[in-house]
């Protein structure tokens, strides 16, 4: 019995022995003084073609306007329709006469987005009424229809900060103003992650954003609070995988336009 007991013993101590030198060689635990210690093989990263440009798509990207057509956009007012705004000479420019928000009708959780657009020349107006626009990170029912990177004319343009370009809208002031003159193309780069929630419709982790403006850092991986409102504090409403959006404001002044968009999922 005692030979017996000894053999098992032996047997369990020598499984777990190899089992522990496995997860050493898979997850780099192990002798501190050897550097291959703490070499790591697996998992390979994939292989991502970079455009010739930073503003170039890379190979993994999903084209969302390429001056074509708004095939990849629908109506965010009646997301049975497709979208309607001008498309000319490469560009869209944002509807004036009511037509309303669009959206892209594949949904998203993270994800990089590239966004070029283009306030006009001869823009006029002042404060929030001056080329306003806006890229909704998440197209939702919630309070405020989602999360929003303010587009805004801010060249020469006063406006409260949280609600200048780059704001993450009534909730982030940037921590810069990296405006371009009116007439001049600009473009974001952001990065998205976008809120989690449980079962039971709780918030189990909040959104975040980093947002480049024109190769300025304006949001650092600020974490957002709710919804962006325009009245009253921002909250959380659950909900899942979501369209982009692009805001038609209604504001009088004359129209931008929107070149060069699209995004590479990152869950």
């Amino acid at each position: 019995m005692k030979k017996i007991l000894i053999t098992i013993i032996s047997f369990v101590s020598f499984t777990l022995l190899h089992a522990q030198k496995d997860t050493t060689q898979q997850y780099g635990v192990g002798d501190s003084t050897k550097p291959e210690t703490f070499e790591i093989y697996s998992p390979v990263p994939p292989v991502v073609t970079p455009g010739a440009l930073p503003q170039d798509a890379p190979s993994d990207a999903i084209i969302l306007f390429d001056g074509k057509n708004l095939n990849a956009w629908r109506s965010n007012k009646d997301t049975t329709k497709p979208a309607d705004w001008d498309v000319h000479d490469g560009i869209m420019t944002v509807s004036k006469k009511g037509l309303g928000d669009i959206e892209t009708k594949q949904r998203f959780m993270d994800y990089q987005l590239h966004v070029e657009w283009r306030e006009p020349s001869d823009i006029q107006g002042t404060s929030q009424a001056r080329g306003n626009s806006g890229v909704f990170l998440a197209s939702t029912n919630g309070p405020g229809g989602g999360y929003e990177i303010q587009v805004l004319d801010c060249y020469n343009n006063k406006t409260y900060t949280n609600g200048q370009t780059g704001a993450v809208y009534k909730q982030s002031i940037p921590l810069a103003n990296a405006c371009k003159k009116p007439g001049e193309w600009q473009y974001y780069d952001i990065i998205w992650t976008a809120p989690r929630f449980d079962n039971d419709g709780k918030l189990s982790s909040a959104a975040r954003v980093t947002v480049i403006h024109n190769g300025v850092l304006l949001q650092n991986n600020f974490e957002l609070k709710g919804e962006t409102r325009y009245i009253g504090f921002p909250y959380y409403v659950a909900h899942g995988a979501s369209p982009i959006k692009l805001q038609a404001h209604g504001d009088p002044s004359k129209p931008l336009s929107y070149r060069n968009i699209w995004v590479r999922p990152l869950d």
